[in-house]
């Protein structure tokens, strides 16, 4: 169990600080996949980056199956299996990708790593030996980070808007590995950060998130009817997919 208890989150803007969170309680049950959703700057991110440690909440506490986990690093929570994939992933030079593929998961075999590549829409033989630079595209490298943080014993993973930069078809494949990899898990906690309807379909719970505030959770079934209804109409358009 990960959960949120009343976290407040503030950041610098110039001299002034900004409140971006208010009072943000959450509980994610393992084994579930969970998509936060909402309007852009809405807190969606800082709810991810909260979880994997890149921001310190200002008030409020993390617990990981009843361990506090606030003041923990973001390497002490990777070593626990909190796993963040960048909206923006970072790249590395001088690193091919069977050897990114092996720094997050030692144990991966030159076969297994082979067959990620192909789930991910990567071929084994044009790309294996690729650096992990600039020489890539965005959506390349979105993939492989993805790929990345679900190898291996990741019992928490948060994906920040893992569609960005990736082309449709890229992207039909890119969603099934992630479901597939969700399911074939033993628990594991999967949070993806998205207003696309595609994964909104998948997810076993839906949050809504505008104003810091959580506004509304529940299945698709749940959430839907208000979106079209128009309640909470400053998010309507974003939590379909649809450019506003």
């Amino acid at each position: 169990m990960l959960a949120l208890e009343h976290i407040d989150l503030t950041l610098q803007d110039g001299s002034d600080e900004v409140r971006i969170l208010n009072g943000i309680s959450l509980k994610f049950e393992p084994g579930k996949l969970y998509v936060i959703t909402g309007p852009n700057g809405g807190g969606k991110t800082s709810i991810a980056k909260v979880i994997s440690g890149i921001y310190q909440p200002a008030r409020g506490r993390i617990m990981l199956d009843g361990k506090e986990i606030t003041g923990w690093s973001i390497t002490e929570r990777a070593k626990q299996g909190i796993r963040y994939a960048f909206q923006n992933p970072p790249r590395f030079k001088g690193i091919d990708i069977g050897w990114y593929l092996r720094l997050a998961y030692p144990e991966i075999t030159e076969n297994h790593i082979r067959s990620v590549m192909a789930k991910i829409g990567l071929c084994p033989e044009n790309y294996l030996n690729r650096v992990v630079d600039s020489t890539l595209s965005g959506g390349e490298m979105k993939r492989l980070e993805i790929a990345s943080v679900l190898l291996g014993p990741t019992r928490v993973a948060v994906l920040d808007e893992p569609e960005a930069g990736v082309d449709l078809w890229s992207f039909e494949q890119l969603r099934d590995f992630i479901v597939h990899s969700h399911q074939r898990s033993e628990g594991r906690i999967t949070i993806i950060i998205s207003h696309h309807e595609r994964f909104l379909e998948v997810a076993d719970e839906i949050v809504v998130v505008a104003g810091g505030v959580v506004q509304e959770r529940g299945t698709m079934e749940k959430i839907r009817p208000l979106i079209e209804e128009g309640i909470n109409c400053r998010w309507r358009n974003i939590c379909l997919g649809e450019e506003a």
